[in-house]
């Protein structure tokens, strides 16, 4: 019997109590003589009745016994080498030869790895951390790795071993990682760590780093290969890294892909939403599922490029356990929900997105996390990602937690997060979710529930720190791309580089537009003369961010009404409403987000349980205003004038913003060649004006290229007869102007054509 292990040694190991057990299990060399070594083999096999050790190179298949414990085997063998083996395992009347996990002892993880992580700066560290397939001494497999550095001991649970801890204890690398190599298995295997505190409580936790999870309810992660797919979008990813977004045109539809359609059909019908191709889908179906990757990319992408948006923002598609918060509650942040299908199906979306010219965003929560058993909280028996003094790690209001940003590993694990959606998904923006929340240590707390920074302030630099970090990241490696922050306050230089002091995101939305805005058209059109401040105040500040307008989901839902609801009048002046809005809106400043619904004219508040109001496209008023959707974005990405000047001032040049009298404001915007510029006049009452003089800078003939008022859109079709001559009339400072016919609730585009000369 061997001499060099104790019978303490091997309860360690039965109880699951050594956090190195490769110093015990596997293959150890006993002596060495000149011609011959002796080895011992052990292994500890909690359901086995007997074991064999089948040596391949040697032909001999050795009895283990067990010396120490029922289940704890060993034998030992002489041989001039021994570099490979295998276990037969007697369970019953079952008999399995598998190979034994702690003889492959070397570790994918190196001291620089760890360093790198330790320090924040590990880019890449998915790639390390997880669960990978890969090959050990010629024998395929996975290898787990987790950061659990507080935890007593760690194992892998699996159907490969019944879910039994006792089975696959990993060991504890330079006292932060735990790892383990288990052969033979490979994609597709679902598992989880079972993690031991020192108080002997047990914690089965879903992987931090796994690429992919079972669908709720079950909360496994699975092996998932992200390296298979085979790319069509080379070209589009070389333009984009070539192109400044922020001159070009970005006009983004927002969705959440599983209320947007249900389907019981096997197959839809192309290009959904035609009005004589609509079918419903809703929650009156019992048999109504989700849409696959695959069937979203067959029905949305046509639908988005009959409406002519240039992007899609996804609101949260990472992992999240509960389909009522939206996707914003996540627990497994490198994780593609698996609501919709494989990582692999959400690959070929976004390739398809691409290959039709479609940019793809998605909706990023690093902010807060859930309190859900399998996730982040708690992760190793200690807060671990989470702050522990509740006074900056959760926010009671949300029923989360919030991260600790100051920990270098948890700031690199958010890091190599935005990084992987990019490197992997080929996604070309991210739209961060509550920045504000993240900024301000009192964000939702009362007093006495906050504590200040070291200087005594409510900023949270440590957050300020991580996002600078982060987009100082993405942006070095993929140029071109877009992060979006969702910041409500006025905090400084929100859309400037860190260099500069800001926080460097390259777009923020404009949160005080779209309260402007929506409080404005709420107004019953009389009492908007009084009121003329709310459409023009944001002229004054449109170039100190880079401004994202966005009528997003969060203003249709939770009693707000959807966009058509708020507005006043009767159907047809609520549609005319919309219309003026949304031309505004895409005439101002700033690139453009609205949410789905708001183009045909939902009556109802957003609900994430059930489909969007397809229906409604069966009438004329909903359908002529998706149709005038989709030239109003045309005309937006066809004039250089209304984009590449978002964010200077010499993009923007009031006419006239006084006459509060009409509630009509009138303004240019030019393109990079001052020369090429339109005349925007909008009339937000229903009184129409017949003559209405607009000074304009030069003379000659301006088309009137967009008419809210139109009738191909279910206006008056009150207008300009295709354009007008400009007279010798100085008016608004200019020697020559306008006569225009203003129509009700209406927005006109109108300029110079410079190939028409009078007759």
């Amino acid at each position: 019997m061997p001499s060099n292990i104790t019978s303490q040694q091997v309860e360690q190991i039965v109880h699951n109590l050594h956090n190195d057990p490769f110093e015990i299990l596997g293959i150890h060399l006993l002596s060495e003589e000149e011609d011959k070594k002796t080895y011992v083999i052990r292994a500890y096999l909690p359901k086995a009745s007997e074991a064999y050790v089948i040596a391949p190179e040697l032909r001999e298949e050795y009895k283990m016994r067990s010396h120490h414990h029922p289940n704890f085997f060993e034998c030992e063998i002489e041989a001039h080498e021994l570099n490979n083996y295998q276990l037969k395992i007697k369970q019953g009347d079952q008999e399995k030869v598998v190979y034994d996990p702690y003889q492959f002892k070397s570790s994918t993880i190196t001291d620089y790895d760890l360093y790198l992580f330790q320090e924040g700066n590990h880019h890449r560290i998915y790639e390390k951390l997880g669960a990978h397939v890969m090959e050990q001494n010629g024998v395929k497999g996975v290898y787990f790795a987790v950061w659990a550095p507080n935890a007593r001991n760690v194992s892998i649970l699996g159907d490969f071993n019944s879910w039994d801890g006792r089975e696959h204890q990993m060991r504890k690398i330079n006292n932060i990682v735990w790892e383990l190599f288990i052969p033979e298995l490979d994609f597709g295997t679902h598992y989880k760590y079972e993690i031991k505190n020192w108080e002997g409580h047990i914690y089965e936790k879903s992987d931090p780093f796994g690429f992919a999870q079972e669908v709720r309810p079950k909360t496994a992660s699975i092996v998932a290969d992200l390296d298979s797919y085979q790319w069509n979008d080379q070209d589009w990813l070389e333009k984009r890294r070539n192109t400044d977004p922020l001159t070009q045109p970005i006009s983004v539809y927002e969705l959440h892909i599983g209320s947007w359609l249900h389907t019981s059909r096997e197959q839809l019908p192309k290009n959904y939403g035609k009005q004589t191709e609509v079918v419903t889908a809703s929650d009156a179906k019992p048999d109504a599922r989700f849409l696959t990757y695959y069937e979203l990319a067959e029905s949305l992408i046509p639908y988005i490029k009959q409406l002519g948006y240039t992007h899609i923002e996804l609101l949260p598609i990472a992992e999240h356990p509960f389909d009522g918060s939206w996707g914003y509650q996540v627990t497994g942040y490198y994780a593609p929900t698996s609501r919709y299908g494989s990582p692999e199906d959400l690959m070929y979306f976004i390739d398809q997105c691409h290959l039709n010219g479609i940019g793809v965003i998605v909706d990023w929560v690093p902010g807060h996390f859930p309190k859900d058993g399998h996730g982040l909280a708690f992760f190793d028996g200690t807060h671990l990602f989470e702050h522990g003094d509740p006074r900056k790690g959760e926010h009671k209001g949300w029923g989360t937690l919030v991260f600790d940003y100051g920990r270098n590993e948890v700031r690199n694990f958010l890091v190599a997060n935005a990084l992987f959606w990019f490197d992997k998904y080929h996604i070309d923006g991210i739209r961060v979710d509550a920045v504000a929340s993240m900024l301000y240590l009192d964000y939702d707390r009362e007093n006495g529930e906050w504590v200040a920074n070291d200087y005594g302030g409510r900023e949270n630099i440590e957050a300020v720190e991580f996002l600078r970090q982060v987009n100082g990241t993405i942006f070095n490696y993929f140029p071109g791309i877009l992060s979006i922050a969702e910041e409500s306050t006025s905090w400084a230089m929100v859309s400037r580089p860190p260099y500069m002091g800001g926080l460097g995101f390259n777009m923020k939305w404009n949160m005080g537009w779209m309260h402007d805005m929506l409080d404005y058209f709420a107004m019953d059109p009389w009492f908007r003369q009084f009121h003329q401040n709310s459409i023009t105040f944001s002229m004054w500040y449109h170039h100190t961010e880079n401004y994202m307008l966005a009528l997003s989901h969060d203003e249709i839902v939770h009693g707000k009404s959807n966009i058509i609801g708020k507005v006043p009048g009767d159907e047809w002046q609520k549609f005319a409403n919309i219309r003026s809005l949304f031309t505004y809106m895409f005439a101002h400043p700033g690139k453009k987000t609205m949410f789905m619904s708001m183009e045909f004219g939902q009556w109802t508040e957003w609900n994430v349980w059930k489909d969007l109001e397809w229906h409604l496209l069966n009438y004329q008023s909903h359908g002529q205003l998706k149709g005038f959707f989709s030239n109003l974005n045309a005309i937006y990405k066809a004039e250089p004038a209304l984009y590449e000047r978002d964010f200077e001032e010499e993009g923007f040049q009031w006419i006239d913003c006084s006459d509060s009298r009409h509630s009509v404001v009138s303004f240019i915007r030019r393109a990079k060649d001052s020369a090429d510029f339109i005349l925007v006049v909008c009339n937000f009452t229903p009184q129409p004006h017949s003559h209405y003089r607009v000074g304009v800078p030069e003379a000659g003939f301006y088309s009137e290229i967009f008419n809210s008022d139109s009738k191909d859109y279910g206006g008056s079709n009150m207008g300009n007869l295709g354009g007008k001559w400009t007279d010798e009339w100085f008016f608004h400072d200019y020697p020559h102007s306008l006569d225009l016919c203003l129509p009700p609730l209406g927005v006109l585009m109108l300029k110079l054509n410079r190939d028409k000369s009078p007759n």
